[in-house]
């Protein structure tokens, strides 16, 4: 498939511009790139798509997510309004999760799953809880990903908060499904944790124990809300970090998610152990949480990507949200500049994905590199160069642009028409299925 007519905008450590570009898309990789001139003289029977002019990218990674919260949207919980975050976990959230079904689960990662293909994300990394449907949730979700034709990292959320018969089948579920996951070049699997205010040291234990002969890092919130942190100082006396740290969760392979409320002797320590940390700053402030120090922890060496935590699957969205919050919440306009929001979101997920798809070369646009690609209908009013292209998403794109995406060279929308999903009736079973939830909750 040769894609002609493109603004080509590459990313990667040596961003360029090409104008009037092509590039040949063999299998699941970009084979060549270069001038439309150039490349139709060279594969003159390639099947041509004409980009008129768009603009393409490569695709967006969300690097922490949960498909499981998508029947949330528009549910009124009956009562006063949550007050705190521990209130909007006990009300909102763990009631939630305990109402889904193994279909709600199937339905709940499809939506997630159309949404991330109307808005140009390829790669997810998921975070799930079913306590009442734990056994085979991660293959229910597993096989929407292979239907959508996405690439996606998953794990259970094992926690003590519903007994602990339910912790060890989290367990078993994290265990069983990362050797299945071995088998698919699309899938990857990691090992869910809740938070340390619901896993006692007994449970933490088990899961370090079950996750190192697999080789797998853990995936986990962290000092989210303050709460977490009061919790954790009355139990034992030492700060998040440095408990979960102690007990083995840290290093290269595990996600930290959120850090909003760590101190420099935890950031030290996730640098340290090279652990990385995820920012969501909608979720951030929708749940009224805080702001997480993200410019300390790049400063002090800490991997950091950018992810939604069951957001939409906007990327441009959370990339705005994290340019205008750091500035608005440290009252400076130079904080968080856009440069360093592209890092977060392109060159830092994908090289946390580089963890999940070691053969994979994400978030840039290179001969060799994954096919996963956006085009965006973008037509800009002022000059656009590889320096600025920042502040031109920032200020200039909307989710609504984007025309088509590609995973793996396999196309899953073009012209706005999903090819992969029947988003339709999708949505018309998802309806069925809410309300049902609704109800039970």
């Amino acid at each position: 498939m040769l894609i002609t007519h493109a603004r080509l905008a590459t990313l990667g450590s040596e961003p360029r511009i090409i104008d009037d570009g092509a590039m040949l898309v063999a299998g699941d990789r970009i084979a060549a790139m270069g001038t439309t001139a150039e490349l139709t003289r060279r594969f003159p029977d390639a099947d041509r798509w004409d980009a008129e002019g768009q603009l393409v990218l490569p695709a967006a990674i969300c690097a922490h997510t949960h498909f499981y919260g998508a029947f949330s949207r528009g549910m009124g919980i009956p009562g006063e309004p949550p007050e705190s975050f521990p209130q909007i976990l006990e009300r909102l959230w763990w009631r939630l999760d305990k109402a889904l079904t193994i279909e709600d689960v199937r339905y709940s990662a499809l939506v997630c799953l159309v949404d991330a293909i109307r808005h140009g994300t390829t790669t997810l990394m998921d975070h799930h809880a079913s306590p009442n449907a734990i056994g085979g949730s991660l293959d229910v979700i597993a096989e929407a990903v292979q239907e959508a034709g996405l690439r996606a990292s998953l794990c259970y959320e094992v926690t003590d908060r519903d007994g602990p018969e339910r912790a060890q089948a989290g367990i078993e579920e994290n265990v069983r499904f990362a050797k299945r996951a071995a088998e698919d070049p699309h899938l990857a699997a990691t090992f869910g944790l809740h938070a340390s205010l619901t896993l006692s040291e007994e449970t933490l234990a088990a899961c370090v124990k079950a996750a190192d002969p697999l080789g797998l890092g853990f995936h986990i919130h962290a000092a989210e809300g303050i709460s977490d942190q009061q919790d954790c100082l009355r139990k034992s006396g030492k700060r998040v970090i440095h408990r979960l740290g102690d007990a083995g969760i840290f290093g290269p392979n595990s996600i930290a998610v959120h850090c909003v409320h760590v101190d420099e002797s935890e950031i030290d320590r996730l640098a340290e152990t090279e652990t990385w940390v995820t920012h969501q700053p909608r979720s951030n402030m929708n749940n009224a949480v805080g702001v997480a120090p993200v410019e300390m922890m790049l400063n002090r060496g800490v991997n950091v990507g950018l992810g939604n935590d069951g957001f939409s699957n906007q990327m441009f969205a959370e990339m705005k949200a994290t340019y205008f919050l750091h500035k608005l919440d440290q009252r400076d306009p130079r904080a968080m500049p856009g440069n360093t929001v592209m890092d977060l979101a392109y060159a830092n997920n994908a090289r946390l994905a580089k963890i999940f798809w070691p053969d994979q070369q994400l978030g840039e646009l290179a001969e060799g590199a994954a096919a996963d690609l956006v085009l965006i209908d973008y037509h800009p009013t002022t000059p656009l160069s590889a320096d600025n292209l920042p502040w031109h998403i920032l200020f200039g794109f909307e989710a609504s642009m984007i025309t088509a995406t590609v995973c793996a060279g396999q196309v899953l929308m073009r012209d706005r028409e999903l090819l992969t999903l029947d988003e339709e009736a999708i949505a018309a079973r998802s309806q069925e299925l809410a309300s049902e939830v609704w109800s039970r909750l």
